[in-house]
């Protein structure tokens, strides 16, 4: 896509995401409907008087169009209330939009959230070749015409670490392809060898060079017996994907079990895929040999989400609701938060849409709490997320004693818990993988750039949305691949956060 054609993809997006209609946008504007289509597809030139026009109209700050940074300016201290509904699984949703490739019929994907790594992912697909539209929170997307991959978005596909698991998919339509290698989070050595094991296990032999994957299919894929070389969520995916369209029965053992994977196994159940096992650290699978369905899906709730904002409540010693939270996915989390002395009530308990994930509403308590004698560590599941560990840092901050927390899957990401002692925490770091932290402290306001990693980025805003005074979150980028609309949300609950555009 052009400059031009993503500067009209962004405003159609929004402007659905409004439920506005071009013909009221263009009332708005003073101009005609034809105008505004015109702008959408790409076709008419944009003067900053005219984007200033569309951004005041929608509402909404077209940022996305320049080349610096957005910022949170956060005035802390500040108590929350009401309540706040839990957006669909970003990791779910990257997930799908990859396994959208294995479907040569229509998928509509319901309820996308609207965040950077989704949009890389669609920047990606289009420059292949497959069709992507928004309806406005919907996904639809159309696999089934030639993928032509000397087309692809390298500046996108190198900004998101999901790239790596088009290659599951892309073993079935390609004997020989590469793909730019992966970008995402910062967190220290994250080898991509499990992925290569896994695959290879099929008849696929990958690769790795100087900025790219090099994948070839020798010999015809097989069915396999598939112990995984580490029990992670992207390359159970990937054994996943690449097994759906192998006839015969696949067991992958050590498999992941956490709500991604249990995500794609029930997408791909609804295409007709044999899979049982699922929730378990074994999967048995019977592969088809083509899929072509039309399919709407829709996707569940994000757990990571959820303990953002328990995290946020905790920290601000605040009373708020959270509608539709995935408990399967927190029952540890939240047990622990029990036993440090957090106060909270389950109101009720549902089914999501996809007739699966079980949901809760959960009111939270101001409370006063104290460190656990036990360290916190994450473990697969069903043990405590590893996307869920940092939100421990800071709600650590505010507990009473010392608390030792184990990070032991990533040797830096603990090191980015220590920006919380420039916000007032007290830290000791120990080593890569283990810090302490002593509270209960008094945090206070200061000015910090984002770290180049989701978690460890909102952990620094939620210790802001505490702190007494006017702080500064810079270059949030990595806050926006996970996040739809935050500050907006955290605005609603009583939170005092604004937009920064930095040029």
């Amino acid at each position: 896509m052009t400059k031009q054609q993503q500067i009209g993809a962004l405003i159609e997006d929004i402007r659905e995401e409004k439920n506005i209609t071009q013909s009221e946008l263009a009332k708005l504007l003073k101009t005609s409907q034809s105008a505004v289509a015109r702008i959408e597809k790409g076709d008419q030139n944009l003067t900053t008087e005219t984007l200033s026009k569309i951004s005041k109209a929608l509402g909404r700050d077209l940022f996305v169009l320049t080349k610096g940074t957005i910022n949170f300016q956060i005035e802390g201290g500040r108590k929350l209330s009401g309540e706040v509904m839990m957006n669909t699984s970003k990791n779910g949703a990257v997930g799908l939009l990859c396994a959208s490739l294995l479907n040569k019929g229509k998928t509509v994907l319901k309820k996308v959230p609207k965040i950077e790594e989704v949009h890389r992912l669609i920047e990606v697909l289009q420059s292949i070749g497959v069709s992507v539209r928004w309806n406005k929170n919907d996904l639809e997307i159309d696999a089934s015409k030639k993928i032509n991959l000397k087309n692809i978005d390298i500046d996108a596909a190198m900004k998101t670490r999901s790239i790596i698991m088009f290659i599951g998919p892309l073993i079935h339509r390609f004997k020989d392809f590469s793909l730019p290698s992966a970008g995402g989070c910062k967190l220290g050595s994250r080898t991509v060898r499990p992925h290569f094991y896994a695959l290879e296990k099929y008849g696929v032999k990958i690769t790795s060079k100087k900025g790219e994957y090099e994948v070839e299919i020798k010999n015809k894929l097989r069915p396999a017996y598939n112990v995984l070389y580490e029990s992670g969520d992207t390359v159970t995916e990937n054994a996943i994907m690449a097994a759906a369209l192998i006839p015969g029965k696949t067991t992958i053992k050590f498999a992941s079990a956490n709500y991604q994977v249990q995500e794609l196994c029930f997408f791909l159940e609804e295409l007709g895929v044999k899979i049982s096992g699922i929730g378990t650290s074994t999967l048995i699978m019977h592969g088809l040999e083509q899929i072509k369905q039309k399919i709407e899906y829709q996707l569940s709730e994000d757990p990571t989400e959820a303990m953002f904002f328990l995290a946020a409540a905790v920290c601000t010693k605040s009373s708020i609701t959270l509608r539709r939270v995935p408990i399967d996915f927190l029952e540890l989390e939240l047990l622990k938060l029990e036993k440090m002395g957090f106060r909270y009530e389950i109101l009720k308990e549902y089914k999501a849409k996809n007739k699966r994930t079980r949901l809760v509403d959960l009111k939270t308590f101001p409370s006063k709490l104290k460190a656990l004698e036990e360290k916190i560590h994450p473990d697969i599941f069903p043990g405590l997320n590893m996307d869920n560990l940092p939100f421990f840092a800071v709600i650590a901050t505010q507990a009473k004693g010392r608390t030792l927390i184990h990070d032991w899957p990533y040797e830096k990401r603990a090191l980015y818990f220590t920006e919380l002692d420039k916000l007032g925490a007290e830290t000791v770091l120990a080593d890569p993988h283990r810090i302490y932290i002593d509270g209960q402290t008094e945090l206070r306001a200061n000015d910090l750039v984002c770290p180049p990693a989701l978690r460890p980025a909102t952990i620094l805003l939620i210790a802001m949305l505490a702190a007494k005074g006017s702080s500064m979150l810079r270059n949030v980028y990595s806050i926006n691949r996970g996040y739809e609309d935050l500050a907006t949300r955290l605005n609603k609950l009583g939170a005092k956060v604004r937009l920064v555009h930095e040029l």
